[in-house]
């Protein structure tokens, strides 16, 4: 993996910087994007293999700039890590269209602008590596994240779709699917988080998914299949029973 160029997005914090710095001291180039530009300076400090290029990922015309920037200061992209994302509660006593709006255009839409902006290079070269962040919420929905589950199911969704036109063009496509991990978005829950992983953790899990052939990474394994095995619960037997496990 020496010397080959990854693109994260969501890399000012949380698993896109642990990331970013730890694909760095394997010997990656890494071009760090996000929204926060002192956030990517600090990486770019901390680590001279890594680039800051600021941008929004729900602005799909920003991002293909910035994937047309990166290529041509560094050449190809080998592997997109397509990680940005946020969550705020969106309980049915307080819903509001809005929230999902920005919960859908900054986890759905932001990815599918980064995958527009760098497949086509890939698919062309008939070479490349995606990775999608999801989530284990993306399983069923589940209490007071409607608009998450929602989002992060969207992208499990989108990944499986993509599989089988990018394994005909010789192009690596993974989902990434995390149960909790200590970040500064989960620190902001107010509700007990089974199996809570550390941020390092999850990114040595991720690491070493990432040179495996399988098309899932999901950790905590634990916690994934347990709700795994619950997705597959009939609707009277699953609601109940995270009700009664979550206090809904």
């Amino acid at each position: 993996m020496t010397n080959r160029l990854a693109w994260i997005t969501g890399a000012s914090t949380g698993i896109g910087r642990a990331l970013a710095l730890r694909l760095a001291r394997a010997g990656w180039r890494i071009a760090a994007s996000a929204r926060g530009i002192e956030a990517l300076k600090s990486l770019e400090e901390e680590n001279g293999a890594i680039r800051a290029f600021p941008v929004d990922v729900t602005d799909a015309s920003a991002v293909a700039r910035t994937a047309a920037e990166i290529e041509g200061a560094f050449g190809p992209i080998d592997l997109v890590v397509a990680n940005a994302g946020t969550h705020s509660p969106t309980p049915a006593d307080a819903f509001d269209a809005a929230v999902v709006r920005r919960l859908i255009e900054v986890n759905l839409i932001g990815a599918t602008n980064t995958l527009a902006a760098a497949m086509p290079a890939m698919i062309a070269r008939k070479g490349g590596h995606i990775a999608i962040v999801a989530s284990v919420a993306g399983y069923r929905g589940l209490p007071r994240a409607a608009a998450y589950s929602a989002s992060k199911a969207g992208l499990i969704a989108l990944a499986e779709g993509l599989k089988f036109d990018l394994d005909r063009a010789g192009v690596k496509i993974q989902v990434i699917n995390p149960g909790f991990v200590r970040t500064p978005l989960t620190d902001k829950n107010d509700f007990p988080m089974p199996f809570l992983m550390e941020v390092d953790e999850a990114v040595e899990r991720i690491v070493r998914g990432l040179a495996s052939d399988r098309f899932e990474i999901c950790f905590p394994r634990r916690f994934a299949w347990m709700l795994k095995l619950l997705g597959l619960l009939p609707d009277r037997l699953y609601f109940p029973l995270v009700a009664k496990a979550t206090g809904a």
